[in-house]
């Protein structure tokens, strides 16, 4: 049944492109400037993410200074040497080796947040779950990413922080969560598989291994058989070409 709603082929294919292209870069920054109109686009992209209730709830605070990015890159380095020291003998030698992140090569760094006070102590659709604000502006992040794929920009996510220390160094209110710290920026090029799996952090896990049927752990039944085997199949055809097939 044709349906009027989907979008061309052609169309189809660059979003599913730019899902499966989209990496977490953070050695591969150029240093020239982002245009205003690429980065007026991917905001609005963000701005434009589902949120509950229609709340709203972030604030995009953009860094350019190096006197800022240093502080920031001074909290990150602090956090990440704690980190190291996390993981088991093993897993510590392949953490040492990674760039986990590009506040200073990147020319452009942005910092989503989560105002969970903005509409009030009620909210249609938080009513019961409270943390949809945080999850809201979680789908802020990944509107941007896409678009900055599309975009042919290079965007980094930054998690080894002290949340308090990071609001100490932007001047972020307390109150107010942030969500993301981001690097973005031209790149020399975009890795063929994320990095992390390139470098035998942990591996890709199978789809169909994920997913239950009607009741959680109930596995594959025979009227879903033909379901799992296409995802098989689609998992196979991106592990083996590193794209999303046509």
């Amino acid at each position: 049944m044709e349906n009027q709603h989907a979008f061309s082929e052609a169309e189809r294919a660059a979003v599913y492109r730019a899902i499966f292209n989209r990496r977490d870069v953070r050695g591969q920054f150029l240093p020239d400037p982002v245009a205003d109109d690429q980065l007026a686009r991917i905001l609005m992209a963000a701005h434009h993410a589902p949120s509950v209730g229609f709340m709203q709830p972030w604030n995009f605070l953009l860094v350019r200074s190096s006197t800022v990015k240093q502080r920031v890159h001074d909290i990150f380095a602090q956090a990440n040497a704690e980190a190291a020291t996390m993981f088991p003998d093993e897993k510590r030698e392949i953490y040492s080796q990674l760039k986990l992140q590009g506040i200073l090569d990147a020319p452009v760094n942005l910092c989503i947040t989560c105002d969970r006070s903005r509409s009030g102590p009620v909210v249609i659709g938080r009513t019961h779950i409270p943390t949809m604000d945080l999850y809201s502006s979680v789908c802020a992040v990944q509107n941007l990413w896409l678009a900055a794929r599309a975009e042919g920009l290079g965007v980094g996510w930054v998690s080894i922080f002290h949340e308090k220390a990071l609001q100490d160094a932007l001047g972020i209110p307390h109150h107010i969560v942030p969500i993301a710290y981001l690097c973005i920026g031209h790149v020399s090029h975009f890795k063929d598989q994320p990095e992390l799996e390139k470098a035998g952090w942990l591996p890709r896990l199978p789809v169909a291994d994920l997913l239950w049927h009607e009741q959680w752990g109930a596995a594959d039944s025979g009227e879903n058989e033909a379901l799992t085997a296409k995802l098989r199949e689609l998992q196979q055809a991106v592990q083996e070409r590193g794209i999303y097939p046509a």
